[in-house]
């Protein structure tokens, strides 16, 4: 796809959106089931079922998906597919670029071994590697972009509000 093809498509959207900012408000959703034999979650991609699990640090098998892993992967795919994005709306020349994230996790954190010990990544590294022969004004211009319009790496940098909610179903089950 080329930059004129890019912006042609997105045009009628970046309009509708200018006109009805309710229009741009999307409720993006993801679902699981806990599994009723195992440590694990069965989560629905939309194309597929994955279950996750345990990370084998925490006991897990290392068969099941770990949703820190998840996590990372997320933003290594919304990072490759902004960066393609903005290179291709610049007419930037990329032949080819590879995205690689590491994140940094102490278990002793998740597992209670320690209080001081951190629940969740401490560090998060994101690596782009890319091929180009443009200017390294327009490199740094193209990653600048990239953060800033990578919803998952914008999500991850600027707290988003969270909040939880229980709903209790009473079971069948005899006490």
């Amino acid at each position: 796809m080329d930059s004129v093809t890019l912006k042609a498509m997105q045009a009628p959207l970046k309009e509708a959106y200018r006109n009805d900012v309710a229009a741009a408000m999307i409720t993006l959703r993801a679902r699981g089931s806990v599994d009723d034999q195992n440590i694990a979650c069965k989560v629905e991609t939309g194309r597929a079922i994955v279950q996750a699990g345990l990370h084998p640090a925490t006991g897990g098998s290392g068969m099941e998906l770990c949703s820190g892993d998840m996590l990372l992967e997320a933003l290594v795919a919304c990072a490759g597919v902004t960066l393609k994005a903005v290179a291709t709306a610049l007419d930037f020349r990329l032949d080819g670029a590879d995205v690689d994230v590491e994140g940094d996790l102490d278990f002793r954190g998740t597992l209670g071994v320690s209080k001081e010990a951190p629940v969740g990544f401490a560090a998060i590294r994101l690596r782009f590697a890319i091929q180009t022969d443009e200017p390294q004004d327009r490199i740094d211009s193209l990653i600048k972009l990239t953060e800033r319009y990578c919803v998952v790496f914008q999500t991850l940098n600027t707290k988003p509000e969270l909040t939880v909610k229980v709903a209790a179903e009473r079971s069948n089950a005899t006490l």
